[in-house]
């Protein structure tokens, strides 16, 4: 048995220069007028650099935004389920040519992240993005207002990327391309694998929905979002320790493989449930872990709506497959992790288990039993609060 193909149907595509064109292409991106890109558009960029976003080969054109956003499907057919765009304000659209070239800018330090040839230059109706991808206008909701502060000119056209943003440099091996994923999954004799997403440190349920993905597959590939986040949410470094020593005390030996991801969450709820998937098999993955609220936010979404999308999906238009798991919670009758497909008993006798309340009890102090999350996993995760007070 092998990988399951990339998105598309041929190769990884990565768009990153190496060895002597990047320092090329270095060399006259410094030559460049510059736009500066948002955190969004970064890991964006970086995708498309690693791979990661295969086969696109650059920032939507207006054509292309429109089919992604009534009906996920790209001028050409290939099915996409939120839109990649780059946007600028317009006076800054104005001083750029469609047909030339410019450099995109990073928005920490403002090194170079890529060159671009514009070839389209184009308004959107942000509302009606937003209605279509997120299910929602209301500017509450974190996805809604990133479109919105977007700029009045989307930009359109090839990339080259010439950095990984300092991802490597901050994370280490945890940063994982998909062809590095790929070549670890074959090394492990892997076919089978599911990927579990995570913006948060794992708690009994996840604990619980990865094994039982391991019942089933060769592995699991716990995949951390590395990007921004909400406020409130726990920072990269400090989940992904925490999941780390989980994995290490609970995981049998080469059943997980821990890895992270350079974008930032959108909050679509199920049109990124499908996103997720879609890089996933880029990744190398044959399933995705769709729990409840997969990249949900608020109370926007069914807690199964992003279940529900993958079965009114076109046949073929991915590869990777949901792996549906119904809500999960601690069944004290049980003794044990169950959900509403393997536990009889009552709501009274079942501790619902979710991030939110761990990062609420957490912040507040409060005592965290043990059928809601390891204690190693708690020493670290109560360290990082502990920090928060000091400062």
């Amino acid at each position: 048995m092998k990988l399951v193909d990339p998105h598309g149907g041929g190769d990884l595509l990565p768009l990153l220069l190496e060895g002597e064109e990047l320092a090329q292409e270095r060399r006259h991106a410094a030559t460049l007028p510059s736009l500066r890109v948002s955190q969004r558009e970064k890991g964006d960029l970086i995708m498309l650099g690693i791979g990661g976003f295969t086969p696109l080969t650059g920032f939507m054109s207006h054509t292309d935004w429109q089919g992604v956003c009534d009906g996920m499907r790209m001028a050409s057919g290939l099915f996409w389920p939120i839109p990649i765009t780059l946007s600028a304000a317009a006076a800054a659209a104005d001083t750029i040519m469609i047909g030339g070239e410019i450099a995109l800018t990073d928005p920490d330090d403002d090194s170079i992240l890529a060159t671009m040839r514009v070839t389209e230059k184009y308004a959107i109706d942000k509302l009606h993005e937003c209605a279509t991808v997120f299910q929602t206008t209301d500017p509450a909701h974190p996805g809604v207002t990133l479109v919105m502060q977007q700029g009045e000119v989307n930009l359109a056209g090839p990339v080259k990327v010439l950095s990984t943003g300092g991802f490597p440099e901050k994370y280490g091996d945890l940063f994982k391309t998909p062809k590095e994923t790929r070549a670890l999954f074959t090394a492990l004799g892997w076919s089978r694998v599911a990927a579990f997403q995570t913006r948060n440190p794992m708690h009994r349920s996840h604990e619980y929905l990865a094994k039982v993905a391991i019942e089933t597959c060769d592995g699991v590939l716990i995949h951390s979002l590395l990007g921004n986040l909400k406020p409130g949410d726990i920072p990269a470094e400090v989940r992904t320790k925490a999941i780390g020593t989980l994995v290490e005390n609970y995981f049998v030996k080469n059943t997980v493989v821990q890895a992270g991801y350079p974008l930032d969450m959108r909050y679509a709820g199920p049109r990124e449930a499908l996103l997720h998937a879609l890089f996933r098999q880029n990744y190398g993955c044959s399933h995705q872990i769709i729990g409840r609220d997969h990249a949900g936010v608020g109370t926007y979404y069914g807690p199964f709506d992003a279940q529900h999308i993958f079965d009114r999906l076109p046949v073929g238009a991915l590869q990777t497959q949901p792996m549906k798991i119904d809500m999960t919670f601690w069944c004290y009758k049980c003794g044990g992790m169950a959900t509403g497909r393997t536990c009889p008993h009552a709501d009274a006798d079942r501790l619902q288990v979710s991030g939110t309340q761990l990062r609420k009890s957490l912040s507040a102090g409060l005592d965290v039993p043990p059928e809601f999350s390891r204690a190693e996993v708690l020493t670290i995760l109560r360290e990082y609060y502990a920090s928060l007070d000091s400062q």
